[in-house]
């Protein structure tokens, strides 16, 4: 099969939505198929190149500042120089079909790629493109952005969310006139290599929590840092925080300002393998973010044999059994949350109990799994869109 890729973030750029589009597609290469991806450029990255078998096309784009988030001008022009590259190239028209993430910005372009080259349009939807309570302009607040998204996702050949919290967003504020298909992600089975000593900081007897993510606001690390702050006399405990963003300097004072200088570590931005040994040296991962689309990071987490205390708020609820692979604590509620950290630092068995269930119930997330179902519908939209022709 011939897949052409269209999102305006593929790694080393963007979030979680580009490492999705890049799991995904690596995976259904070493199967196989050919897969393009269409991007956006940003400075000292090559304008083609093939990783893993995949084929990453990097379109320019403008005002693109920051490696980790994009600006909206960088967004908006990702969308006329998809087109015009995809349109104008013969090698862009021997596809079978189209594989477009996130609803705005790459939804227009996707699906005008798809009318114009008479194939499918499949249309992945991620958390944020629909629903993202900690942004003033989420598309589902917006009444622009809510006209653009509603548009994708009736004209869309199949939609598939990643999760039943991204579909029902989907249904409850966009006037959606179709089926939405669930497809979950999936991760990559890691060669873990070791556990990493994270900080000289961290004693043996230390309890340590770990959480990853953009430093973003719907990441909402305040909440976590002021559970921390009611814990720290009672338990020797340390935080490591993963991940950079634009809010990273804020919420270093705001961990200074509640005392917590010594218990909270910001390691930056890592690569994959460096993440997982850190997760390999933590006790617990812990989330407070306000809304998760799906939350690959719990997946990562299980792999490494973490029980997960985190807000019941978002996709994560879909493979997230409370008291199975953690807790699901009530959004919000820090001292239920408190409580649950308090009782797994105090049972070593309780939390070997949970990790080991985590790490037999992550097996059904592999990323191959998950990617052959994507095959089996991008089947079903090839021959629907034939009999229509």
């Amino acid at each position: 099969m011939r897949i052409l890729i269209v999102n305006y973030e593929y790694p080393p750029i963007g979030g979680g939505g580009g490492v999705v589009a890049r799991d995904f597609s690596e995976a259904w290469a070493t199967s196989g198929h050919k897969v393009t991806v269409v991007t956006s450029r940003y400075q000292g990255l090559s304008a083609s190149e093939q990783i893993n078998g995949v084929s990453i096309v990097r379109v320019p784009v403008l005002m693109r500042g920051k490696i980790q988030t994009a600006s909206h001008a960088s967004m908006v022009s990702y969308v006329p120089s998809c087109i015009f590259k995809c349109l104008r190239s013969a090698e862009f028209r021997d596809f079978d079909i189209v594989n477009t993430h996130f609803a705005v910005p790459s939804g227009p372009a996707g699906q005008a790629i798809a009318n114009c080259l008479k194939i499918p349009n499949i249309l992945s939807i991620h958390g944020g493109d629909i629903f993202d309570p900690s942004k003033s302009l989420s598309p589902h607040k917006t009444p622009i952005l809510s006209h653009i998204v509603t548009a994708m996702l009736n004209r869309a050949d199949c939609v598939v969310a990643q999760s039943s919290d991204t579909r029902s967003n989907a249904l409850q504020y966009y006037n959606v006139k179709r089926d939405i298909d669930i497809i979950p992600l999936g991760i990559k089975k890691p060669v873990i290599q070791g556990v990493l000593r994270i900080s000289p900081a961290i004693g043996k007897e230390d309890f340590v929590l770990c959480t990853i993510g953009r430093l973003v606001k719907r990441k909402n690390l305040v909440d976590l840092f002021e559970i921390i702050a009611t814990l720290k006399d009672r338990i020797s405990l340390k935080l490591v925080v993963i991940g950079d963003g634009l809010e990273r300097i804020s919420l270093m004072k705001a961990a200074e300002g509640l005392g917590l200088q010594d218990q909270v570590i910001f390691t930056g931005a890592v690569d994959d393998a460096t993440k997982f040994q850190y997760l390999k040296s933590a006790d617990l991962y812990v989330s407070t973010a306000l809304h998760e689309g799906f939350g690959l990071v719990f997946l990562e987490a299980m792999e490494c044999g973490l029980p997960i205390i985190c807000y019941n708020r978002g996709g994560q609820n879909d493979f997230l059994i409370n008291e199975k692979t953690g807790y699901l604590v009530e959004l919000r509620d820090k001292q239920a949350f408190a409580e649950k950290i308090e009782r797994l630092f105090s049972n070593p068995k309780l939390r070997n109990t949970i990790g080991n269930f985590c790490s037999s119930h992550i097996r059904n997330y592999y990323i191959e799994n998950c990617a052959n179902r994507y095959i089996a519908l991008f089947d079903e939209a090839i021959e629907a869109k034939k009999s229509r022709i």
